[in-house]
């Protein structure tokens, strides 16, 4: 059986941080902001490196990369939609839908990650399906329970059927594929990343399942984590519209298990769900208010997961 969390991740330290006006089309959580562009990038900056020695303090591995200024990358802080890597040694690349994004994908990633001692046994790129307008963005499309292999997907511009059949029989996961939207009003805007509504962790489930689509479907989604032995935490629409989906679970030192999140995530949570999560894991918080709302993702999407054997 695979592990769920990892005790390594990787982080892109962004060079030209910044409003990316390709992604807002379909990601409703990112806003302008009227400061200087160089307040804003130092800012952002801050806030990174902030988050990386509040992991470091607990015993998290982090590998930091710097990103390169040219061309510009305004969404580089968050590589994990651009590939995953997995216990059998593979390293999944991924198609996006923004060719701006496309940008940050790395040549030099095996070689970075072969320095920090780990190993890639097979590079499989799944970026052809750009050509054909289907998208698939890591593990900000699917969230993985890799334990049981469930792959949690929420169909919208960035995650299509086609590719996600793929990474399916590739990877022997069950999809678990559902529609969920930013609210049940009439409008029902697609949600652009699974995700932002959506965590599982190694014991809980942080879900909105008020945004799934569908009582039937939201049905299945529920019993599907149940029978995986998962602690369901349920948020609202609002709590979702402040990053409370976005979390991590990561272990530290000695096996203890830390769930990663936002300020604003966690202070959106009532007090009745942060005890649940803390019964279950140690909670780190860290404060990101620019990379939120300028690059509308949270500390979840800052984080690639590294799995790779030693």
């Amino acid at each position: 059986m695979s592990v769920q969390t990892t005790s390594t991740v990787l982080m892109v330290r962004p060079a030209a941080f910044g409003f990316n006006p390709e992604t807002a089309q379909d990601n409703s959580y990112q806003q302008t902001d009227a400061r200087d562009v160089a307040e804003i990038q130092a800012e952002a900056e801050k806030e990174f490196d902030d988050v990386v020695a509040l992991l470091r303090q607990k015993g998290i591995q982090v590998i930091v990369v710097q990103d390169n200024p040219h061309p510009a990358k305004p969404d580089a802080v968050f590589p994990n939609n651009w590939f995953s890597t997995h216990e059998d040694g593979r390293l999944l690349l991924f198609p996006m839908l923004s060719p701006v994004r496309r940008k940050e994908r790395r040549k030099d990633l095996v070689d970075l990650l072969a320095a920090q001692g780990f190993k890639v046994n097979e590079l499989v790129d799944f970026t052809f399906f750009e050509d054909e307008d289907q998208f698939l963005e890591s593990t900000g499309s699917m969230v993985l329970d890799r334990e049981h292999k469930i792959a949690y997907a929420c169909l919208s511009e960035r995650t299509h059927q086609e590719p996600l059949h793929y990474f399916e029989r590739l990877m022997d996961y069950q999809v678990v594929a559902f529609r969920a939207v930013h609210s049940q009003s009439k409008e029902k805007i697609p949600i652009y990343h699974t995700n932002v509504m959506m965590h599982v962790g190694s014991q809980l489930a942080v879900v909105c399942l008020d945004s799934i689509v569908g009582k039937s479907v939201k049905q299945r989604v529920k019993e599907s984590l149940e029978a995986s032995g998962k602690k369901i935490v349920p948020i609202t629409i609002p709590q979702k519209f402040a990053f409370a989906g976005n979390m991590l679970e990561l272990t530290g030192p000695h096996g203890k298990k830390f769930t990663v999140m936002s300020q604003t995530a966690f202070d959106s949570l009532k007090r009745g769900q942060w005890h649940v999560i803390k019964k279950y894991t140690e909670v780190i918080t860290a404060k990101i208010p620019t990379i939120e709302k300028i690059g509308g993702g949270s500390i979840r999407c800052m984080m690639a997961e590294v799995f790779l054997p030693k």
